[in-house]
């Protein structure tokens, strides 16, 4: 159920590559000049591990123990194009968007999905910050943008996740040495969608009220990796 779908087009370096690379990041003089580049060098599963959830310390997202969404797969494709939508897409590539990176999550309990985007922008810039400030902005906005193109994972629970059943979205920016900003959508297993009851059960901010949850998760999963993708720097 949880095999990889795809490896990110080996990240432009090869896998054992990525992986020589990753062990001897300890040895590195100049974290400054890894910050941008990590995304490139780090392998599949230090990027998007294989489970991950909110760790007691910062250092331990990806350890089992904390474990609160396990990985369905991984994108090939990592263009801009084809990982964002909507008015996200259009954001990420005025500011410059150099990669999507994308992993698709469920939760333990089985009921929620979930598609994480890594957007690389580029380095010595504000575009990572700015593209944070866009993703805060949506999370309050009334008809927030669906961000993140769900990656459908053939053969797992996450097999039906399609773009029309997102519930929600959230985002934030690392920046500084590190130019990425970190995007989630969420929704359900089963397809349900929110923010759609009927006549007066939708009045009221009712649909707002029953989106809030997902967008809840959608921006926690987000803080996770920024966590992570911290931690990658060393």
């Amino acid at each position: 159920m949880l095999g990889v779908f795809g490896v990110l087009g080996m990240l432009g370096g090869g896998a054992l590559a990525a992986h020589a690379y990753s062990n001897s990041q300890q040895s590195m003089p100049n974290n400054e000049a890894y910050g941008p580049v990590l995304w490139r060098n780090e392998t599949v599963d230090r990027l998007f591990p294989s489970t991950i959830g909110v760790p007691h310390y910062a250092d331990q997202a990806s350890d089992k123990k904390v474990a609160q969404w396990s990985r369905m797969g991984v994108s090939q494709d990592t263009s801009c194009s084809q990982g964002l939508s909507g008015q996200t897409k259009q954001t990420a590539q005025r500011l410059g968007c150099e990669a999507v990176l994308r992993a698709t999550y469920v939760d333990l309990s089985g009921e929620m999905v979930a598609t994480v985007a890594i957007i690389v922008l580029p380095k010595d810039s504000t575009a990572a910050q700015e593209m944070g400030n866009y993703l805060a902005d949506q999370s309050t906005a009334d008809h927030p943008s669906a961000a993140v193109v769900p990656l459908t994972v053939p053969g797992t629970l996450a097999a039906k996740w399609q773009a029309d059943k997102r519930n929600g979205m959230g985002g934030t920016a690392i920046g500084g040495n590190l130019p990425y900003a970190i995007a989630v959508t969420t929704g359900a297993v089963d397809g349900r969608t929110s923010g759609d009851l009927p006549g007066h059960f939708g009045a009221y901010s009712a649909n707002t009220e029953d989106r809030q949850p997902w967008m809840d998760e959608a921006k926690a999963l987000s803080q996770t990796f920024y966590t992570q993708i911290q931690n990658l720097e060393g």
